[in-house]
């Protein structure tokens, strides 16, 4: 469905925003933004589950006055929006976001319209075939890439219980996500893995000046990301995409798929599949791949 886009381009300033100061960018832990789709877990069915990201959009209707509204010149204050009848119908199990304002009980649009939300992934999800293959319910574990616990500088790829990861957002990145950035798998054997947010602090980030930021992204190996979220004490989020700063992605070479990986603690029983990942990832363990997009399943 064709989604509202505003009529300009979101570009960087040369100054920190008030938003941004306010939260203490300073003292911030800047980490990878990781470019793929986002999920969240929490309980579904008295179990710990995925969520795909799935966001109420308005229907025609709405979205012709919300635009009229974006265009017109004159300065109104704000766009009264109707939750009971402006929106397009979602699957009854659907949840709002945690962090979206509310209104008389209601959740609000954010700023393009849209209410964003979750909605359970199923085991033998068709709509949402590649997040399932990350999770396998019986034995409630999820298929977690994350930095190495006693290598910074070594990617790991390991099962991680559903439980532990409660209440999380995570990345779900992989060969039919986003057009795969990260060049994983292949059309014959895709692979997916979910990136819990915040995953990969980075290590020598540039200083917040926009000319730091701008030759930090262009001239140094750290730098080929997709952007940089910094993760402030107080729980907020500052997002920065290359984008902004005019910036080109995706890239040939990603700081991320050309870090070595080792797989770990993925041979174990579980009833699935023979073509399913946790089973092509169980045939792996204990490898090491100088690269993250040299992973191959040989079948």
């Amino acid at each position: 469905p064709p989604s509202i886009t505003l009529p300009f381009k979101v570009l960087a300033t040369e100054t920190i925003n008030r938003k941004a100061l306010d939260a203490d960018i300073y003292n911030a832990i800047p980490t990878e933004k990781v470019d793929g789709t986002c999920c969240y877990v929490t309980t579904y069915k008295g179990q710990p589950y995925l969520w795909a990201r799935l966001d109420r959009k308005p229907n025609k209707q709405a979205e012709k006055r919300f635009k009229r509204f974006l265009y017109s010149v004159e300065d109104s204050k704000e766009f009264i929006w109707n939750i009971e009848e402006d929106f397009k119908p979602i699957p009854e199990c659907w949840i709002p976001a945690k962090e979206i304002q509310q209104s008389n009980g209601n959740p609000l649009p954010d700023e393009n319209g849209h209410i964003p939300g979750w909605v359970p992934v199923e085991k033998n999800s068709k709509q949402y075939c590649w997040h399932s293959s990350v999770v396998n319910y019986e034995a409630e574990i999820a298929l977690i890439l994350k930095q190495h616990a006693d290598d910074p500088g070594l990617l790991e790829i390991s099962p991680m219980p559903l439980s532990d990861l409660l209440e999380q957002t995570l990345e779900l990145i992989g060969t039919n996500i986003n057009a795969n950035p990260y060049g994983l798998g292949s059309k014959k054997h895709p692979i997916h893995l979910l990136v819990p947010h915040g995953a990969f602090e980075i290590k020598n980030p540039p200083m917040l000046k926009h000319s730091d930021i701008l030759s930090w992204f262009e001239g140094c190996r750290e730098g080929k990301i997709e952007g940089i979220v910094w993760h402030c004490n107080d729980g907020c989020l500052i997002k920065l995409h290359r984008h902004h700063l005019g910036l080109c992605w995706p890239i040939a070479e990603t700081y991320l798929n050309s870090k070595p990986v080792a797989v770990n603690g993925t041979k174990y029983d579980c009833d699935c599949e023979p073509k399913c990942l946790f089973n092509h990832f169980s045939k792996l363990d204990g490898q090491r791949f100088n690269r993250l997009k040299d992973i191959k399943f040989d079948v």
